[in-house]
Formats: C-alpha cells, structure tokens, sequence
C-alpha cells in the first residue's frame, strides 16, 4: 500500500472506523499478553472458586447499577491482614489472650447481599482459638452470630448455618440487614459494625480473618458460575481470536495465490492437478470435518489451526485468482521476461503475484473476522481449547449453565459484542480497501 492509497483510506469514514477499532484491538491484546502472561492467565482461569474466591457467583458488572432503580450491592471485604487494621489485644494471663477486631461499613444498596463467608486462619499448638462474632446494625441491635472453635485454616459460610437461618428465621444474608419495622423484607441502609472476639489458650497462638460479604454485581464485566472475573476471559479472547484469525487468513490466503499463479504458469497437469484438488475440496464440508477432529483427534487452537490453515489452502479463490493470472501470462512484459531468460520461478513470484497482491488485500483483511466466527464457533460447541480462556468458550460455558435462563444476559452479551465489534471493525475497513484497489467500485 503506497501513501496515495493509504491517503485515500481517509475518505472513508467507515474506514477510518474500523481502522482505529482494530488498532484498540491490537492494543488491548498487546497490553493483555504483557501484563497477564499466558501461563499466569492460564492458572487464573482454571482455578476456580479456590482462586476466585473473594469474587461473588454469577453476578452483571457494577456499572448496570446506573441503569437500575434499585441499586445492588457491591462486595464488602474486612482483611485483618490488610495495612491500617488493628487488633485490640488484651492479656487474660495463664496464656490466656482476648484479641479484638472491629469493623464499620456503611450499607447502601436497596437489596440484600448474596452471601456472607468468614474464612479464619489461625496459629496454635495444642488448643485452637475461640471466636465470638456479633452483628451490631444501624438502630441499635446486637446479634450473635456464632461462638465457635477455628482451626487452621476455616471457613464459615453463614449463609449457609441452618442453626443461624432458624434462629434468625430467615437467612443471615437476609436477617442480619432486613429493616425489622418493614412488613416486606427490604434493607436497613446505615452503618453496620461487625465485632470479631477471640479467645487464644496459648502465648504465642494468633488468628487473622477475612470477612467478605458478597455483593451481586461485580467489576467491569461480572462473574461466572465458577467467579471468575469475565474481564479475563475477554481480555485473553482478543489476542486469541486476532492471531488465529490473522494466521489463519495470512497464511490460507498467500498459499493459495502462490499455488493458483504456479498452476497457471506452468499450465498441462500442474494446473490440472490444481484444479481437480480444488474442487474435491470445495466440496468437503469444513465445519463437520473440524468437529470430526476436535472430537476424536485434538481440541488444541493450534492444531485446529493447522486443519483449518490445510481445508483453507485449495479453496474457490484459487479459481478467482487463476482467471486473472491467465491474462496476466498473456501481458507483454511477461513475454520480454522470457525474451531475456527470466527463469519460471522469477516471472512467478516477481511479475504475476506482484500484479495481483493488491487484489489480496481486501479480501484477506475481509476474511479475518471468518476465521475469529469458525473458531467461536467451535468453542460454542464445546469444541474449543480446553485450556485457553476465549470468546467462544465463555459462550459455551454460558450456554451450558443456563445463563440466559438465569437472567444472566451480561454472560453471552459481552463476549457476543466483541465478536460482533471485530467482524464489523475488519468488514468497514475491508470494503473500503476493495473500492480503493479495485477502480471498478470507485463510481460505486
């Protein structure tokens, strides 16, 4: 491309579009793979709720609370490792210790959280800590919520104490915030004040804990059923989806120009051969051959890669291309080419191809969203790379759970946009870069 061409992009807007969606594309991929390897993405991904821990289950992001009424909480998190937080610490002697934690939350949402864990790690010998949790709320109440023994690492999910649901008379998630006057169960806002107590037996024996009470909306993009923050999936889906399609476009698209201008050139049964392998391929269904693979050979991107890259190589272009390389052998440069014993490979590659690679421009950056849909489509099947977080996959995995079901539209929407937003960024500046090659569309 030369800077009248490229100066003749800035005509279009559309072009100009989807040019600068690509290039944040680019950006967001080269920015993901830099800050989040693929190995440490790879560890985050299958992790599960292990990992995923302090994230809430299967929540929308936090920004659908600007577009509702009633807002939903976010999470509300006390470490006591964390800087700042102090323990109040009281000797009782005979190695007997009272340690203290305190902590005040204002609550603000118009629904109640959707759950409440406490997960204790603790230090001792012989005898495990004590603890003692009270629940103070704005007008003035005290609730016990637990008295119980902890051992090294525990975690007590409340919302799940049938003890607790039957002494509240409802679950902790619900009781410990509903407006006691209110006829309807509806959140008292205020501040709240959680009193954590512990008892050690032993001098140098000590806990921390981490309080977490889950919110239902979560981060930029929500969560999963497993927590996983969506955010990760979509920003490892963007290298993903452009270098597969990149690859496979780049490297489909030159093999194939390169075989149809040596099928022409050389002409008899070369080009016969070409021609017969064309058409038995054209007439191979792709996608159920790929299923075929994924199913009984591999699911690997690569290796799905490599079979699409193989199906992609002798397609209907090649007949396209050998329609115009047929009148190009015919030119008279070509004749003076061989007047002064150019050789069959220099006439190939330094006059026929050069003649026709602008015609592979447009359509080679029109077909890159082809093959970011064959490998989503894939994955929705279930198809997809077990092991690397994509679009397509975060489909499926939707899909599988019941996400639409549930309400939980954000699941399929956001992977669906970016999916949608590549296709539309490379099919603008395509169909510009075609007008631009090809003079015939100009007036058009």
């Amino acid at each position: 491309m030369n800077l009248r061409q490229f100066r003749e992009i800035t005509r279009y807007p559309s072009a100009i579009a989807g040019l600068v969606i690509i290039l944040l594309l680019v950006a967001l991929s080269i920015y993901t793979v830099i800050t989040l390897p693929y190995d440490e993405a790879v560890t985050l991904w299958r992790g599960g709720d292990r990992v995923w821990q302090d994230n809430p289950r299967g929540v929308p992001p936090t920004w659908v609370n600007l577009f509702r009424s009633k807002k939903l909480p976010e999470n509300i998190v006390f470490d006591s490792t964390a800087e700042g937080v102090e323990k109040q610490v009281t000797p009782l002697g005979d190695g007997l210790t009272d340690i203290l934690l305190t902590y005040q939350f204002e609550y603000t949402a118009d629904e109640f959280p959707q759950e409440i864990i406490f997960f204790f790690t603790s230090t001792f010998e012989k005898k495990a800590p004590y603890m003692s949790l009270v629940w103070k709320t704005p007008d003035g109440r005290e609730i016990n919520i637990g008295d119980f023994a902890i051992e090294r690492a525990y975690a007590r999910r409340i919302s799940q104490d049938d003890k607790l649901t039957q002494k509240l008379g409802a679950p902790a998630e619900v009781a410990l915030f509903a407006d006691p006057n209110s006829e309807t169960p509806t959140p008292l806002k205020g501040v709240y004040t959680l009193e954590i107590a512990g008892l050690t037996f032993e001098p140098d024996s000590d806990f921390d804990v981490k309080a977490i009470i889950y919110g239902k909306v979560f981060g930029l993009a929500g969560t999963d059923h497993l927590r996983r923050d969506l955010v990760l999936g979509l920003m490892w889906g963007t290298p993903v989806a452009l270098a597969f399609g990149l690859l496979a476009a780049v490297i489909t698209s030159l093999l194939t120009m390169f075989i149809a201008a040596t099928g022409t050139w050389f002409g008899g049964w070369v080009d016969g051969l070409i021609q017969r392998v064309t058409e038995i391929n054209m007439m191979l269904p792709v996608l159920p051959i790929l299923i075929m693979i994924g199913v009984f050979y591999s699911r690997s991107l690569w290796v799905i890669l490599g079979f699409v890259i193989l199906l992609g190589i002798f397609s209907a272009s090649i007949k396209s291309y050998r329609a115009m390389f047929m009148q190009e052998r015919e030119a008279g440069y070509i004749r003076a080419a061989l007047a002064y014993g150019a050789g069959n490979a220099r006439i190939i590659f330094r006059y026929l191809v050069p003649r026709i690679f602008p015609v592979l421009i447009p359509s080679l950056v029109v077909l890159i969203p082809s093959y970011v849909f064959l490998e989503a489509s894939l994955a929705v099947l279930g198809l997809g790379d077990p092991i690397m977080p994509t679009w397509g996959k975060i489909i499926n995995d939707a899909r599988v759970n019941g996400a639409l079901l549930k309400g939980q539209y954000y699941w399929v929407l956001e992977p669906s946009f970016m999916l949608m937003l590549t296709g539309f960024s490379f099919a603008m500046l395509g169909f510009a870069l075609d007008r631009i090659f090809n003079p015939r569309l100009r007036g058009m």
